[in-house]
């Protein structure tokens, strides 16, 4: 599988910690970004420039505690529609505000969609919205051990 390339060549070690200090805050300072990775602050912002040229950079955002904001329930589910109910079920997935993200994945199951809610009550009401189209399998999340983070990204092959 070929690197992703952007206009000056493949992604280098200098990228990736960029990446790496964005991903652990992504609220640090221009001038705080170049002394942790040992570039000028100008040099720094055109690195960044060109991640978000490439496409690399996507956007920047908050990591938000659900608990703090009465959602203490967090919970996998892994989701199969019924022959012709594939399109139907994605419709009430995206509709459904309680789920933070949705994915279609290979396997048995079509989607895995990560829910947070107030209660169980809640999941239950959730649950109930698509059983009559799919079936599902829910897990509740107890705790993180791996808080999302950068991959490791593979290097490059003059490396």
């Amino acid at each position: 599988m070929k690197r992703l390339r952007y206009e000056n060549g493949d992604i280098d070690r200098v990228d990736e910690k960029i990446l790496a200090e964005l991903t652990a805050n992504a609220r640090i300072t221009m001038a705080e970004l170049a002394r942790r990775i040992g570039l000028s602050a100008p040099s720094a912002a055109e690195r960044m420039r060109r991640l978000e040229e490439a496409g690399v950079i996507t956007g920047y955002g908050a990591r938000v505690s659900m608990p703090a904001l009465g959602l203490p329930v967090s919970a996998w589910l892994r989701i199969r529609p019924i022959p012709g109910e594939l399109q139907r079920v994605a419709e009430i997935l995206k509709a459904i505000p309680e789920i933070s993200e949705c994915d279609r994945v290979t396997g048995d199951d079509c989607f895995l969609a990560r829910a947070h809610l107030a209660s169980i009550g809640d999941l239950e009401r959730i649950i109930d919205m698509i059983i009559p189209h799919a079936m599902t399998n829910t897990s509740i999340i107890q705790s993180s051990p791996v808080a999302q983070r950068l991959p490791r990204i593979p290097a490059g092959e003059d490396e």
